[in-house]
């Protein structure tokens, strides 16, 4: 098969199978491999040898671990230190060492089972993010938590990876290892030194006398370059990328070489994914099913368990504790780096590698489920069981009612603090609560949109309610509840988008400002100032905007549940705004500096 047929079948089950699993939330790499299987020798057979396509597609993985490297800066990690490698660290040891005296009772030798286990470590970057982020966890403890660990774990990949040439020698060549090991430091040090006396200065000068694209070749060069220098002295290429994005993380090339790499990557692995599709024994599946799902489902138990412990060991509350353990509990894609790599080297069996692939992706296909299990079971059964551990609120009752203690609701309260007007908070979200009392912030953990709660804080003799809860629908109903049972009492509501506030006017509410209008209107104002309006000129234009748009509100909202009217009033809006800014334009003076102007 010609090289071009074989990148068309590549490009053609990636775009078929990829949409499809990120619109079922099982994620991009699920379906990479998905796409792999399908294509590879245990599935259609189409494309053959999976190891050539392997080689060139693990140039993917260097690039991920350069462009992690430049994510590190060293202020950024300094700030993360005591969650990043005290959580994290204790997740990668105990979670290792444990997997390794299990590898160890199978049979395993003792390389094999340490590669094994610290494999078996490691989560899902891109499954663990994308879920907490489609569940707006990512702020929440368990989602910093989270982040923390994936981040030590992401760094724990690059000595891994310089371990497995030693690991590989150890048993074969004794102390050639500790030459090894010198080299390495040494390869290192020129690393260090080739970044501070060469590189930098180079990439200045390619930037200022050179092209866009000779300036991508440059950043690729430099990735090869390190990664060469380390596969020369027989350590990992990756260690080399990542060192080399680490040196950078503080230049003024961060960003430019993050855009620049970042396409290459993405691609490449993917592809790295697919070839490990291919590379997946589907055979197992068929003659030892039992024992695949084994091994799948003992290693999701057993990292659910110790993330568990070791949640509750930080103090973490139990809904945080068990969302932590449950984000992480599955297998992940550097466990596919590892056991490739240990196999090339020969630290692990060919049967070995295949089973431990093959259990880890099964690990990875049950991760969405079991996010959505616990979602739905466990998180329910915390509900019941909080419902009687919400704060009790006693004594008198405040001015003003403040539902919601996000970022929004606390510039509400901090501004009637300074001008000392007293408020009662109420946050549902008990991460949240926790966190902002340890800024000395008053806040109830409790649901604004129970009536027994708002009867306690004293509802009835408020003078304002301010709605600023984040989510949509806990908004809608908590308005909905205090219109019908306080319907005298004035609610200042926040929405995050049109529909958000259509919905809240249908209920009632006159008073609602949308999330980010007036801070929109306000850069826009900044833009007009910075492009040499004065500012008279443009603070008359966004006033005129903001007229028009409150105006235009009005009439959508008569029109809503009509998906025609209101667009065709949005397309009659905008020729009116044109319009009217036309006719008004003589009382706007001339931009400074563009007097000759048409």
């Amino acid at each position: 098969m010609q090289l071009l047929e074989q990148v068309a079948i590549f490009l053609l089950a990636a775009v078929l199978l990829v949409p499809l699993f990120q619109r079922l939330k099982l994620g991009a790499v699920l379906g990479y491999l998905a796409a792999g299987m399908l294509i590879g020798p245990w599935g259609l057979g189409v494309v053959g040898e999976p190891q050539s396509t392997m080689h060139f597609a693990e140039f993917g993985v260097v690039l991920l671990l350069f462009l992690i490297g430049l994510e590190l800066e060293p202020a950024r990690l300094w700030a993360l230190r005591h969650a990043v490698f005290g959580l994290g660290g204790a997740q990668v040891a105990v979670t290792g060492l444990l997997l390794s005296l299990a590898g160890l009772a199978a049979g395993l030798g003792w390389q094999a089972a340490l590669i094994a286990g610290l494999g078996g470590a490691m989560s899902s970057t891109a499954l663990v993010i994308s879920s907490l982020s489609e569940r707006g966890q990512l702020m929440a403890r368990h989602g910093r938590d989270a982040f923390a660990v994936l981040l030590f774990q992401d760094l724990a990949v690059i000595p891994l990876l310089a371990l497995l040439p030693l690991l590989s020698s150890a048993a074969a060549q004794g102390g050639v290892q500790w030459l090894a090991a010198a080299k390495g430091v040494a390869a290192i040090v020129a690393v260090i030194a080739g970044s501070r006396l060469v590189v930098r200065p180079a990439l200045k000068f390619i930037a200022r006398h050179s092209s866009r694209e000779v300036f991508t070749a440059a950043a690729l060069l430099l990735v090869v370059g390190a990664s060469l220098v380390m596969e020369k002295i027989g350590l990992s290429m990756s260690l080399g990328a990542f060192l080399a994005g680490v040196l950078l993380a503080d230049s003024e090339f961060r960003h430019e070489l993050e855009a620049d790499i970042e396409p290459f990557k993405g691609l490449l692995l993917g592809l790295f994914f697919m070839a490990v599709g291919m590379s997946a024994n589907l055979g197992l599946l068929w003659h030892s099913p039992l024992l695949v799902l084994a091994i799948g489902v003992a290693l999701m138990l057993a990292k659910f368990a110790i993330l568990y412990a070791i949640g509750k060991l930080m103090r973490a509350p139990e809904g945080s504790a068990q969302r932590l353990a449950v984000s992480l509990a599955q297998g992940g894609e550097f466990a596919f780096v590892l056991f490739s790599a240990a196999a090339a080297l020969g630290v692990l069996e060919r049967q070995t590698t295949e089973l431990l692939v093959m259990a880890v992706t099964l690990s990875m296909l049950l991760a969405p489920f079991a996010f959505t299990a616990h979602e739905r079971l466990l998180a329910r059964w915390l509900e019941r069981t909080t419902e009687a551990a919400y704060d009790t609120i006693d004594g008198p009752g405040n001015p003003v009612i403040i539902a919601g203690y996000g970022r929004f609701g606390q510039i509400v309260s901090r501004t009637l603090r300074m001008c000392g007007v007293a408020f009662t908070a109420l946050e549902v979200n008990y991460q949240q609560v926790d966190f902002v009392r340890r800024f000395g912030s008053k806040v109830y953990f409790g649901d604004a949109s129970r009536l027994e709660l708002l009867n306690a804080a004293k509802a009835a003799e408020a003078k304002l309610f301010v709605l600023a809860i984040d989510d949509v629908e806990a908004s809608v109903r908590t308005a909905a509840l205090v219109r019908r049972h306080f319907p005298d009492l004035p609610i200042l509501a926040r929405a995050r988008n049109r529909v958000h506030h259509f919905r809240l006017r249908d209920l009632g509410v006159k008073m609602v400002y949308r999330d980010t209008f007036l801070s929109s209107l306000e850069v826009a104002q900044q833009a007009l100032l910075g492009l040499g309006f004065d500012p008279s000129s443009a603070q008359r234009a966004v006033a005129l905007f903001r007229q028009h748009d409150e105006a235009l509100l009005d009439v959508q909202h008569a029109v809503h549940h009509d998906e025609a009217q209101l667009i065709e009033s949005a397309q009659e809006a905008a020729a009116q705004l044109q319009d009217v800014f036309e006719a008004d334009i003589a009382r706007f003076e001339r931009p400074r500096g563009d007097a000759g102007a048409g």
